[in-house]
């Protein structure tokens, strides 16, 4: 289905925990050589205040990438530019994203608020309990609705590991603690160490939303936002056979890829 590039063309304030060696800006001469593997990306997220960052957003919609801001400390005034060369979602709402401030007496909304308050926008949220509280999670879901909003997992190598665990993403290295991927003094996340079906458990049980909204989430509206809602996210006829199956508990039992059991709990029926 497609890469998405998240990075390197982020502002340095909300670069989290990925490497500052590696951050880049989009007219430095990069975007070319990125491009280059066009065919494999499916959607680039940058910071839309970085100088470049229009003409990107604009190269990107015209290779049908999907242009995404993340990881920035714009405003909406900045955002608002750069939604007109096409950036259409946003990542990971509330993680890497500038808040509103001050010129003067005056407040100024960042690029979260702008976000929010868009009637077009798509969005994401990382729902492993961690990364945003169940009230954010619910002003997420009451703002953008379920036909804008994604379910990420953001897993990184720590995903499955225990607490404890180590595992490293280029020259950095990270640390699984409290059930989510962190720097090693604490200072950031470092991606989720939660699976989307650990994730659908807590928008059930903890946010209290309900299931077929949920699965929504992370089904057809992601395959939506990439452009792949006619074929994948939903049962029809005439959709791809891939499912997930799951018990009442929203335990894993099965996966279904092009109609065959590729993996099942009990380990029947799987395609060889």
């Amino acid at each position: 289905m497609g890469a998405h590039v998240e990075g390197p063309y982020f502002a340095a304030a909300q670069a989290g925990a990925q490497d500052p060696a590696n951050l880049r800006t989009p007219d430095d001469g990069s975007v070319d050589e990125l491009l280059e593997y066009a065919d494999v990306i499916r959607m680039v997220s940058f910071a839309p205040e970085l100088p470049g960052a229009l003409e990107l957003a604009a190269r990107l919609v015209e290779l049908g990438i999907v242009a995404a801001g993340g990881h920035s400390e714009a405003s909406d005034e900045q955002l608002a530019r750069c939604e007109a060369y096409g950036l259409s979602h946003m990542i990971h709402l509330w993680s890497g994203q500038s808040t509103t401030f001050r010129r003067g007496p005056y407040r100024v909304p960042g690029i979260l608020e702008a976000s929010l308050a868009s009637a077009t926008l798509t969005g994401e949220i990382i729902s492993d309990g961690k990364h945003l509280p169940a009230t954010l999670l619910r002003l997420a879901h009451r703002a953008f609705g379920v036909e804008r909003l994604c379910v990420v997992s953001d897993a990184t190598p720590g995903a499955g590991l225990a607490d404890g665990a180590a595992f490293s993403m280029g020259a950095m290295n990270y640390v699984v603690k409290d059930g989510v991927g962190m720097m090693p003094d604490g200072s950031a996340f470092a991606g989720s160490s939660t699976l989307l079906d650990g994730m659908l458990k807590v928008l059930t049980d903890e946010v209290g939303l309900p299931l077929h909204e949920v699965v929504r989430m992370a089904s057809l509206t992601p395959a939506t936002v990439i452009g792949l809602g006619a074929t994948k996210g939903s049962l029809e006829a005439g959709k791809d056979a891939d499912l997930a199956v799951f018990s009442s508990q929203l335990e894993p039992l099965k996966t279904v890829i092009a109609g065959r059991t590729a993996w099942s709990e009990d380990g029947t029926g799987v395609a060889s």
